[in-house]
């Protein structure tokens, strides 16, 4: 009988590309399933730490709270986040529903607009709260990040829209390359002053570019190259230099990326879809099993999208 491991043994030993004691497991979900599952479990709204407990999640993620000016005004119906990305609230007759984003603020917008758009400064992030999620949490695997860290498309998409954002890398805006950089300065500092206070207790860092339809490249290889490979190259050399792993995240058929993720110090990537061109779970395991990490396999585009729950339940079994 194989011993049980701790969370951050379990997926570190999986991630070595070595069998654990069994599968790790990680958790996201919108804020309607969220919600139906806390109370299913008898939870309170705000108890993620008792629902991922039940759930078995090994993982955990590190954050860094904004403490800083408000920088942007309330709007009726919106949320608008600390970049000045605006979202509304899209509902489902089911019940459900999502945030949507909306408005692109920067959609359009000249020179002027753009270089006096309010940015957060690093300064206002309360990084004593690493420590205490470290010590929390020391026998989960930490990660820091997620999907929309190092994120260009949709980062910038979010302000300037997506049309904006591809015609730019295309044309080589500059004043769109101009904010993406000033971006990618921020958050590169906010990750080096986390790092450096978590003095080694991180794990993995988290980024993540979509960079896949259902049936190949979102975008010019050539232009990926060019525009956003170096970009996460910056992130994955900062984690290098405190020794620390990288995952990717994108959607879609991304394998065409895999050896351009591996050439810059990618070792895990997030996620599969196995339905989508060239992301069967065979076929990864085969060529590049043994260079990459796999992180979630659960499609959302197949059966717990349009099935029913036996449905749903005989696809995940499959």
């Amino acid at each position: 009988m194989r011993k049980k491991m701790i969370s951050k043994e379990r997926v570190k030993t999986a991630f070595a590309h070595l069998e654990p004691d069994r599968v790790p497991r990680n958790y996201m979900a919108n804020s309607g399933i969220d919600l139906k599952l806390k109370k299913y479990f008898k939870l309170e709204a705000d108890d993620t730490e008792g629902l991922l407990e039940i759930l078995g999640i090994d993982f955990r993620e590190v954050s860094v709270p904004y403490t800083g000016p408000k920088l942007f005004a309330d709007i009726p119906e919106r949320r608008v986040d600390i970049w000045g990305a605006r979202t509304r609230r899209i509902e489902y007759s089911n019940g459900n529903g999502y945030w949507d984003y909306c408005d692109f603020p920067l959609k359009g917008m000249g020179s002027e607009e753009i270089h006096k758009w309010p940015l957060p400064s690093p300064d206002d992030f309360d990084y004593s709260q690493v420590k205490i999620q470290c010590r929390k949490w020391k026998d989960y695997f930490l990660l820091y990040g997620n999907p929309g860290l190092a994120d260009v498309m949709n980062n910038t998409g979010f302000l300037f829209s997506m049309e904006d954002v591809l015609i730019g890398l295309v044309s080589d805006n500059p004043e769109l390359l101009w904010y993406i950089k000033q971006r990618e300065k921020i958050e590169l500092e906010i990750m080096d002053r986390v790092l450096e206070e978590a003095d080694g207790a991180v794990d993995m860092i988290w980024i993540g570019e979509d960079l896949g339809t259902q049936e190949g490249p979102l975008i010019n290889p050539e232009l990926y190259r060019k525009h956003l490979k170096p970009h996460h190259k910056k992130y994955a050399d900062l984690a290098k230099n405190y020794g620390i792993p990288v995952m990717q995240h994108s959607c879609g058929s991304s394998s065409w990326a895999f050896e351009d993720l591996l050439e810059i110090g990618i070792t895990a990537v997030d996620t599969l879809q196995p339905e989508a061109k060239n992301m069967e779970p065979e076929y990864l395991k085969n060529k590049y099993g043994a260079r990459l990490s796999f992180h979630g396999c659960i499609s959302t585009a197949g059966a717990v999208a349009n099935g029913t729950a036996g449905e749903t339940a005989e696809d995940q079994r499959i």
